[in-house]
């Protein structure tokens, strides 16, 4: 048998974002666009007109209400880490995305790219626990278009390693744009949907990537899934799921899911699939906040449903998630092997 390799910055890391039992019970709040147009709608304003006080007041006050109830949060550095790193409580694991909101659409499919004056090196440098990165991905994209985004990710992985930090991959598939090939601006058809999420999940599944943790959707669509009731209808939703799990097993690859703006018990619905499924957790964002923050600019009353409301969201998701979630546990075993002072120092490489 081979010895695993110590990583032990990557360990360390996701010992960081889970609870102590080994599972992911994570907040996103990363999210740019979502939670601008809701201000720029209760401010009679265009999202782009949005103030960055504002956005930082919303961030501040998710954090100061969930950040203790949450293994990890994911926060984004252009208004999430100015906001509330110092609400962080100590015990939260940190998570911080890296991939620029501002997408480019193309004829052939979705580029994504890497905020500016940002990187893997400054997350772990501003105390990161792991780097979180969404490549859109369909592998019925244009060539070029796969490439690219093989390429970012492959990339990105290569970083992770060199300054030993987790790299928590999020793949979303989305609708092509307009054009003379694709005269739909959105999936072709439903039945379409579980393939391309499976799909995009075993290409980056490949140990090239250097996925330490993946962060999924649901294969179908996470309002309409079946009850779980035994009937036909739900054992073949739970198949999809099922094949998803699969994937990451055989790679060795923990998951979470995303929750993709569902209703909390809609949401619990999913994470029950997953679990049924191997799935190791949650990084949910508007299903645990989005309802509260319909009362901004309110703040007051946004906290308050948040104490209420979001924090009983978590601790459901959270009981479900002890209950049937997968536990992740850090392999050490390469220290058994180590048998004289100064192995570690000149094998951890």
């Amino acid at each position: 048998m081979t010895t695993p390799p110590l990583h032990l910055g990557k360990k360390w890391g996701m010992r960081r974002m889970a609870t102590p039992r080994g599972h992911f019970t994570m907040v996103a709040l990363d999210q740019r666009p979502p939670i601008a147009q809701l201000i720029g709608a209760r401010r009679g304003i265009a999202p782009a007109d949005v103030s960055f006080a504002d956005m930082v007041a919303v961030k501040r006050t998710l954090v100061d209400t969930l950040g203790a109830h949450a293994s990890a949060m994911l926060f984004d550095p252009n208004y999430a880490f100015p906001a509330a790193l110092q609400k962080l409580p100590a015990h939260t694991g940190l998570v911080v995305t890296l991939e620029d909101h501002r997408f480019r659409d193309t004829p052939g499919g979705r580029l994504s790219h890497s905020i500016d004056d940002w990187s893997v090196e400054k997350i772990k440098r501003a105390g990161g626990d792991g780097v979180k990165v969404l490549a859109w991905y369909r592998p019925d994209a244009e060539p070029d278009v796969l490439a690219h985004q093989q390429n970012y990710v492959e990339r990105i992985g290569e970083e992770c390693r060199q300054w030993d930090i987790p790299l928590v991959l999020e793949l979303l598939v989305y609708p092509f744009p307009r054009s003379e090939r694709h005269t739909v601006d959105y999936i072709e058809s439903p039945e379409k949907m579980p393939e391309l999420v499976i799909e995009s999940v075993r290409e980056f599944a490949k140990p090239r990537y250097g996925v330490d943790l993946f962060k999924l959707e649901s294969p179908l669509p996470g309002a309409s899934l079946p009850a779980r009731d035994g009937s036909a209808a739900q054992q073949a939703a739970q198949g999809w799921f099922d094949q998803m799990g699969a994937i990451c097993k055989s790679a060795g690859i923990p998951w979470v899911m995303l929750s993709a703006g569902v209703t909390p018990p809609q949401f619990l619905r999913v994470m029950a699939y997953a679990y049924a499924a191997g799935a190791h957790g949650f990084l949910a964002g508007r299903a645990v906040w989005w309802q509260a923050l319909q009362h901004f600019p309110d703040l007051e009353r946004c906290a308050e449903q948040l104490r209420r409301e979001g924090s009983a969201t978590l601790a459901e998701l959270e009981a479900l998630t002890l209950r049937a979630g997968s536990a992740w546990q850090a392999d050490y075993s390469a220290f058994d092997a180590m048998k004289a002072e100064g192995e570690l120092c000149a094998a951890y490489a």
